[in-house]
Parts: C-alpha cells; structure tokens; sequence
C-alpha cells in the first residue's frame, strides 16, 4: 500500500556527539529502542523504518495525535541522552568508560545549553517525506546501511533494523510496513 502523503512523514538521523561508537554494546542499543518503544505508545511516534548504527540512528517516522515531531524528539533525546550516559558511568564492564564521558562531558562544558555532558549533537536533521519516491529512496538507505558497511550480507540479518519487518519477520519494534 503506498501512502498518500496526506499524513506528514519525516526521514530523521540522529547522532552522538564527536561520532562517537557508543551503540557497540548491548546494553546501550536496548536502552535506545526501549525509549522508541515507549514513545511508541505514549507520544504517538509512529515508525515506518528504522535503523540503529554504532554511532547513530535513521529512521522515518510519522506523529500520530497532537504532539510535533520536534518536541518527540526532543524528549527521546534528552531522556535516552540521561539513561546512556548513566549505564556507561555504571557499567564496570565498559571498557572505554572513562574516554567517553570525557568526550561527553568536553562536548558539555563547551555547550552554554548543557548542564553537564552532552551525548547527541545539536538537531535532529529532519526531512520532510513528499513523494512515494522519495520514501522508498530513504527507505532503501536505512535498511542497506549495515550492508554498505559490511556488519550483514543481507538487510534482514541486521538485528537493530526495521528491514526484518519488511521480510515478514518479527523486529524488535512494532513498524508500520509500507512499501
């Protein structure tokens, strides 16, 4: 089914600071998508195709309800901004811990709108989707990102995608499948 464009669709990249490879561990990429989630259900993020690389994060997305996309993506960022930097500081395991904080808390200190450490650069690089063209464009550079950089073969074998729901399977987030 293809959209008619009646409904507003975004292509949004999000990106840490310094391109920093933060999304390397587990734990990290799966505080990411439980904040996805969760905007899912309770701010009406509706998301059509997604893909979570180690240093940032496409995805094309709608609003469903009143909220703006901005202000959505506002709150995702600061609240998984918090939660990341705080599993880095707590995790004994990483061992990297002390360098990114550091970059975080540089990236902070020289940003008169933070308070202490800084995690995403400025912006959410968001595009308007105005043609089916476009969409499938945008849809077919989320889903062979992780190919062109050589973690998969195949779109679909790439985990933190929304390529899985686009070959029937199960993804770890609910997408609205639309070719």
């Amino acid at each position: 089914m293809k959209n008619d464009f009646t409904k507003s669709l975004y292509f949004v990249t999000s990106t840490v600071v310094d391109w920093l490879d933060v999304f390397t561990r587990p734990l990290y990429k799966h505080l990411l998508i439980e904040s996805l989630a969760y905007c899912q259900k309770h701010k009406g993020l509706e998301i059509y195709a997604w893909v979570l690389m180690t240093n940032h994060l496409h995805m094309i997305v709608g609003i469903d309800g009143d909220n703006q996309i901005g202000d959505v993506l506002r709150d995702f960022k600061k609240f998984t901004s918090k939660n990341i930097i705080k599993a880095i500081q707590d995790n004994q395991q990483e061992s990297r811990k002390d360098w990114i904080i550091d970059r975080f808390y540089f990236r902070g200190a020289n940003d008169d709108k933070i308070s202490k450490f800084k995690f995403w650069q400025d912006g959410n690089n968001v595009e308007a989707i105005t043609s089916h063209d476009f969409y499938k464009q945008k849809l077919n550079y989320i889903h062979m990102n992780p190919v062109r950089q050589e973690f998969v073969e195949r779109p679909e074998q790439f985990l933190y995608s929304s390529a899985r729901n686009y070959c029937g399977e199960k993804g770890l987030l609910d997408v609205i499948v639309q070719v």
